[in-house]
C-alpha cells in the first residue's frame, strides 16, 4: 500500500521554489537606461551658425558662403537654416564677386622705381588671355623719367606690321573703337598707342579690351585683355625732379 506525501511538504516546496525564482529574477534584471545625452548635431549646428555670423561681420564672404550652404543642406528643417537662407544668396554673390576681382588683380604685374636706360620707370603690364603662352602679347603702361608716359603692345616674335600711324580695331566692353598706333624707331617688337592718357582713362573704366593687330610672323590677330583688375595706385606718377 502506497502512502501519499503530506500536503504541507508540497506547499513548502512550492513556496521555496517561488522564492528562489523571485531572487534569481531580481539579480538578473538589467539596470534602468540613463537619460539620453543631448544630440551632438545641435552642438555642431551652433558652432557653424557662430562661425557664419562672425564671418559676415568681418565681410569674409568667400569663407562664409560654403558654411552657409552646409548649414542649409545638413539642417534643412531647423530655424537656423531658415534664417541663413535669407542672407545666403547675397553672401554667395559677394563671394563670387570677390573671387573674380582677386583673379583679375593677379593678372597685372607692377614694377616701381626700376632703372631703365639711364632713367627711372614705373610699369604696369598684363598678358593677353587665351592661346599658347608663346602666342600671347603684353599690354604695357610705362612712366619713364626721360620718355614720359607710354602705352604699348609688346610681343616675343618679330614685331608688328604698321605703316606710319595705323588704326587698330578695338572694343571696350564690347563698344567698338579705333586706336591709333605707331612702331618705335628703335625696332623693338612693340606697337605704341598714340593717345596714352585717353587710353588709360578709358581702360580704367573697362573690364575687357580687345585689340586687333597684325604680326610680322603671325598675320592679323585679335587679342583680349581682362583689364578690370587694374590698380591705378600701384602705377604712380614719378617723383618730380628737384
Amino acid at each position: 500500500m502506497s502512502i501519499a506525501p503530506p500536503r504541507f511538504a508540497s506547499r513548502s516546496a512550492l513556496a521555496l521554489l517561488a522564492g528562489l525564482l523571485a531572487a534569481c529574477s531580481g539579480s538578473d534584471r538589467a539596470p534602468a537606461p540613463a537619460a539620453p545625452a543631448a544630440p551632438a548635431v545641435n552642438t555642431q549646428l551652433a558652432k557653424e551658425i557662430a562661425m557664419y555670423e562672425d564671418l559676415l561681420k568681418s565681410q569674409s564672404y568667400e569663407l562664409a558662403a560654403p558654411i552657409g550652404q552646409d548649414i542649409v543642406q545638413r539642417f534643412p528643417d531647423s530655424p537656423e537654416a531658415a534664417k541663413v537662407k535669407q542672407t545666403l544668396p547675397d553672401v554667395q554673390a559677394k563671394a563670387e564677386a570677390t573671387t573674380t576681382r582677386r583673379r583679375l588683380e593677379r593678372l597685372w604685374s607692377y614694377q616701381t622705381g626700376t632703372s631703365e636706360s639711364g632713367g627711372t620707370q614705373n610699369t604696369a603690364s598684363i598678358y593677353s588671355s587665351g592661346g599658347a603662352a608663346e602666342e600671347r602679347i603684353r599690354l604695357v603702361l610705362r612712366r619713364h623719367s626721360e620718355w614720359g608716359l607710354s602705352v604699348y603692345l609688346f610681343g616675343s616674335g618679330k614685331g608688328f606690321v604698321c605703316r606710319d600711324v595705323c588704326k587698330l580695331p578695338a572694343t571696350f566692353d564690347g563698344q567698338a573703337a579705333a586706336i591709333e598706333a605707331y612702331l618705335p624707331e628703335t625696332g623693338e617688337p612693340a606697337l605704341f598707342i598714340k593717345d596714352e592718357k585717353g587710353f588709360i582713362a578709358r581702360m580704367s573704366k573697362t573690364g575687357t579690351i580687345t585689340l586687333e593687330a597684325t604680326l610680322k610672323d603671325g598675320g592679323k590677330r585679335r587679342f583680349e585683355f581682362e583689364v578690370g583688375g587694374f590698380d591705378a595706385a600701384r602705377f604712380p606718377e614719378l617723383a618730380k625732379k628737384k
